[in-house]
C-alpha cells in the first residue's frame, strides 16, 4: 500500500487527469481576458467560458444566463445570503437556516445579525434531516430567505429539498441551497426542487480549487442580489473581476465526467462504504454511524467510537487521511456542531471520524483502512479506563468522579 490512504473526499478531491488535460491549453495556449470583446485571443476565451457556462447550467437544470461564476462555494454562499438579505431590506429581515449548516452559511447569517436581522436556526431530528412542520413554523411575514444545505458535509445525510423548495415556493419565499457536497455526486435539478439560489464549488467534484458558482433563478421568481465584489461588471455584474479561464473550463469537465460517470460510481462507492462499515462494526463494539443511514451519499460514513478520543485516534492511524468530528483547529476544543445539533453528547462527539470514499478508492485501500481503524481503536481503548469499566458493566452516568481540585 503507498503510504497514506486518502478517506478525506469531502474535504476535496485530486484533479482528474482528464479535467487537467482540458484545462491545459488556456493557461498558455488561449490566455485571452474573455472580456476583451475586440480581438481573437478575448473570443476564444469568451467561447470557452460559454461553453463552460452551458455544461455547469445543464449540469443542474439550469439555463446558461444563471450561472455567475465565483471562487468556490463560500463565497458563493456569502453573495446569495448576503446579496438577499441587502437586496430585499424593505420586504423583511428574516432569514431561516439549520444549526448543521457549514460555517460558510452560519458566519453569514451571524454577521446579519449583528447588523439587526434576525435568524432562526432549524435544529434537526436525531438523524440529521430537519422536520418540515418546523420549517413551515418558522417562516413569517419577515422571512426573505430560507439556507437549507442540501448534503451535510460531515454526515453525508440528503435534505429533502424539493419539499423545502415548495414550501418556500408557497409562501413566496427565497431558497438558497448549499449543494456544496450534493453536485456530481447525486442527481440534482433546480426546477424540480424549487430552488432559487444554489452555490458549488469545483473541487468537490474532481476539479480545480479557487472556482465555484453560483446559480440564481432568472424567472419565476426573478431573484436579484446586491454583488459584494464591485467593478468591471463582470458576470451580469454580480461578480466583477476577470474571469478564471482554465478554472472555469475546468470545472464544466470534471462536472461533465461526474454526470456520465454518476450511475455506476454511486453503486460502486456505496460498495466501498458498506464494505467499510461492516468490516469496522463487525470487529468493534459501542460503534455508532451519525445520521440517517437510509438518505445519505454513497461515499460517506461518520463514525463515532466510544471510548476513544477522535485526534487520539487519527494520530494512531497516519497511514490514513481523514478528518474528526470535532473541529481540527486545536484552539478550539468544542465537539463539531454538526453531532450536537443531532443531540450526541460531547463525549461521543469529539470520538467520531468521517470517512470519505471517492473516485480513485479501491477494495484494497478498503480493507487496510478498516483494519488500521479496528486495530487503533482497539489499543486505545486498552489504555482507557472507562472502557475497562464499561466492561465490567458499570454504568458510568451513575459513577460519581471526585473532584480533586
Amino acid at each position: 500500500m503507498k503510504k497514506t490512504i486518502f478517506m478525506d473526499y469531502q474535504s476535496t478531491t485530486p484533479v482528474d487527469k482528464r479535467v487537467l488535460d482540458a484545462m491545459a491549453p488556456y493557461f498558455t495556449e488561449v490566455y485571452g481576458n474573455p472580456s476583451s470583446r475586440n480581438h481573437q485571443f478575448g473570443w476564444e476565451a469568451e467561447d470557452a467560458v460559454k461553453a463552460s457556462r452551458e455544461t455547469v447550467a445543464t449540469a443542474i437544470g439550469a439555463k446558461e444566463s444563471e450561472i455567475i461564476f465565483t471562487s468556490g462555494a463560500t463565497e458563493s454562499n456569502n453573495l446569495a445570503i448576503f446579496g438577499v438579505a441587502e437586496m430585499y431590506r424593505e420586504k423583511g429581515n428574516h432569514i431561516i437556516t439549520c444549526a448543521t449548516e457549514h460555517n460558510a452559511v452560519l458566519d453569514p447569517c451571524e454577521t446579519l445579525e449583528k447588523r439587526g436581522y434576525k435568524v432562526t436556526r432549524l435544529i434537526p431530528q436525531a438523524d440529521g434531516i430537519i422536520d418540515l412542520s418546523d420549517l413551515e413554523k418558522a417562516i413569517t411575514s419577515e422571512t426573505i430567505l430560507v439556507s437549507i444545505m442540501y448534503v451535510n458535509n460531515e454526515i453525508g445525510v440528503i435534505q429533502p429539498i424539493a419539499e423545502i423548495g415548495k414550501i418556500c415556493r408557497a409562501r413566496g419565499v427565497l431558497f438558497h441551497t448549499d449543494a456544496t457536497q450534493a453536485v456530481g455526486k447525486i442527481p440534482v435539478c433546480v426546477e424540480k426542487d424549487s430552488i432559487d439560489l444554489l452555490s458549488m464549488s469545483s473541487h468537490k467534484f474532481y476539479g480545480p480549487k479557487g472556482v465555484g458558482a453560483l446559480y440564481v433563478r432568472r424567472r419565476n421568481p426573478r431573484v436579484r442580489l446586491s454583488p459584494l465584489v464591485h467593478g468591471g461588471g463582470q458576470e451580469r455584474g454580480m461578480r466583477s473581476g476577470t474571469l478564471n479561464v482554465p478554472g472555469i473550463v475546468g470545472m464544466a469537465k470534471a462536472l461533465e465526467l461526474c454526470l456520465q460517470e454518476m450511475p455506476e460510481e454511486t453503486v460502486r462507492l456505496n460498495n466501498l462504504r458498506n464494505r467499510f462499515e461492516t468490516q469496522v462494526m463487525g470487529a468493534l463494539d459501542y460503534c455508532f454511524i451519525n445520521g440517517n443511514r437510509d438518505r445519505r451519499i454513497a461515499g460517506n460514513t461518520n463514525i463515532s467510537f466510544a471510548y476513544v478520543e477522535g485526534e487520539g485516534l487519527m494520530m494512531a492511524m497516519p497511514e490514513i487521511a481523514v478528518s474528526s468530528g470535532s473541529a481540527c483547529t486545536s484552539s478550539s476544543l468544542e465537539p463539531s456542531h454538526v453531532l450536537k445539533a443531532l443531540g450526541v453528547k460531547d463525549e461521543l462527539a469529539h470520538s467520531s471520524i468521517r470517512f470519505g470514499f471517492g473516485r480513485f478508492s479501491t477494495e484494497e485501500e478498503v480493507d487496510f483502512a478498516a483494519s488500521k481503524v479496528v486495530l487503533a481503536v482497539k489499543r486505545l481503548r486498552e489504555l482507557s479506563p472507562l472502557y475497562e469499566m464499561v466492561m465490567e458493566g458499570i454504568d458510568l452516568s451513575t459513577v460519581k468522579w471526585t473532584d480533586h481540585h
